[in-house]
C-alpha cells in the first residue's frame, strides 16, 4: 500500500465507524444500486429499471440520492421543470434530474444524508400530494449510489461490477479506483457485473462472497429523441454521418453504443465528467457537424439534460439507455427485500 493509499484508507476506516456507530433504519424496506468503484458502471439506468420494476409489481418507490455537484441545500424533492433561476441539473445534480424525467411518478429525493432524506419523503407524501399519491402500495426506498453510505441501514445491497474493467489497477484511491478494499465486496447481497460476461470476475466475487448471486447485464438503447422528447426509431441512425460528444465518467461506452446504430462516427468530443456546457461548447460542437458533413449530432441522455437552456441545433439527438439483466434478478431482489426484514 502506498502512501497516499494508507492515508486515504486511514480517512475511510474512521468514517466507516463513525457512520456505522450512529447508522439509522427508515420504518420501510431500503435497496441500495452501488458500486465499490469510481467512474461509470451504470447506476442511473439499473436505478430507474429497479424503480418501474417496482411500480409493475405493485410498490410505491422512492429514489434517495445526494445529487452529485447539485447546489440544493438540505432534503427536497428533484423536479426537472425549469421553475428556478438556475438549470434543474446545476441545482439538483445530471442524474437526479435525469430519473426525475424518466420516472415521472416516481418521487427522486436529493439529500446528502439519505435518511434524512427518506424522513422527509414520508413527511411530505401523502395521499393529497401532487407529487406522487400514496395508495395502499407498501413503500420502498432505492438508494442511489449507496454501497458506501453507512448512515443508513440497508435491507439489500446490489453491487454492480464493470464487466470489461472491474478493478483497474487494483487500488484504492487516490492511485486508482477502488473506493475501499475488495473484502468490503463480501457485504453485498447480489452482484450485477455489466457490459460483459467475465468468468474469471465471476470466480474472484464466488471466492470474495459465496452467497450472493451473479447476475449479468447489458446496456442497450433504449430510445433516441431530441430536445423537444420527440422520439424516432432507432433505425433511422443506420447508415447516417454523426458526431458524437459526451461529458460522462466512461466515454468509451458511449462511443461504442453509438457505433453499434450508426454507419459512421466522423468525429467524438470528450468532456469532463459533469461538464457544464456553454453557448461557445455548442457553436463548436454546430460547427464541427457541419464541417464533416454530419446528419446528426449525438449525445448522452446526461448531457442532454444539462444543455436545455443553450441554443442547440435542430438536428441534436441524444439516445437512452436502457438495463435489461438475467431472468431472475428482479424476483430474487423483490422477493428477498421483505422477507429480509424493513417496515
Amino acid at each position: 500500500m502506498t502512501l497516499p493509499e494508507f492515508f486515504y484508507y486511514i480517512g475511510y476506516s474512521l468514517d466507516k465507524r463513525y457512520k456505522l456507530k450512529r447508522q439509522k433504519r427508515l420504518s420501510h424496506p431500503v435497496i441500495s444500486v452501488g458500486n465499490i468503484t469510481v467512474g461509470g458502471t451504470g447506476k442511473t439506468p439499473a436505478t430507474i429499471a429497479i424503480a418501474e420494476e417496482a411500480k409493475r409489481r405493485g410498490f410505491s418507490p422512492i429514489i434517495l440520492t445526494r445529487g452529485y455537484k447539485g447546489r440544493a441545500k438540505g432534503p427536497c424533492f428533484v423536479t426537472p421543470s425549469l421553475h428556478h433561476s438556475i438549470t434543474p441539473s446545476l441545482l439538483f445534480g445530471d442524474e437526479p434530474v435525469l430519473m426525475a424525467e424518466r420516472l415521472k411518478d416516481v418521487p427522486v429525493v436529493k439529500c446528502s444524508d439519505r435518511y434524512e432524506g427518506g424522513m422527509f419523503a414520508l413527511q411530505h407524501l401523502s395521499t393529497h400530494s401532487p407529487i406522487h399519491p400514496f395508495t395502499h402500495s407498501p413503500i420502498l426506498f432505492i438508494l442511489d449510489d449507496g454501497f458506501q453510505h453507512r448512515r443508513l441501514y440497508r435491507d439489500m445491497d446490489i453491487v454492480l461490477i464493470d464487466g470489461l474493467k472491474p478493478f483497474g489497477n487494483r487500488r484504492m484511491l487516490p492511485i486508482g479506483p477502488l473506493r475501499e478494499p475488495l473484502k468490503e465486496l463480501k457485504r453485498a447481497d447480489i452482484f450485477v457485473v455489466t457490459k460483459a460476461k467475465n468468468k474469471a470476475l465471476s470466480d474472484e466475487l464466488r471466492d470474495i462472497n459465496p452467497e450472493a448471486p451473479i447476475y449479468f447485464s447489458e446496456y442497450r438503447i433504449h430510445k433516441v429523441r431530441d430536445m423537444d422528447g420527440n422520439e424516432y426509431p432507432i433505425e433511422m441512425l443506420k447508415d447516417k454521418k454523426v458526431y458524437a460528444f459526451c461529458g460522462i465518467a466512461n466515454p468509451e461506452s458511449f462511443r461504442q453504443t453509438v457505433l453499434s446504430i450508426t454507419g459512421d462516427i466522423a468525429g467524438f468530443k470528450i468532456y469532463g465528467d459533469h461538464y457544464k456546457y456553454t453557448e461557445t461548447d455548442i457553436l463548436y460542437l454546430g460547427k464541427q457537424c457541419k464541417a464533416l458533413n454530419c446528419d446528426f449530432l449525438i449525445t448522452t441522455e446526461k448531457d442532454m439534460v444539462k444543455l436545455r437552456e443553450l441554443n442547440t441545433p435542430d438536428n441534436l439527438l441524444c439516445v437512452e439507455i436502457g438495463f435489461y439483466v438475467d431472468e431472475g434478478f428482479f424476483d430474487y431482489l423483490f422477493g428477498g427485500t421483505y422477507h429480509n426484514g424493513g417496515g
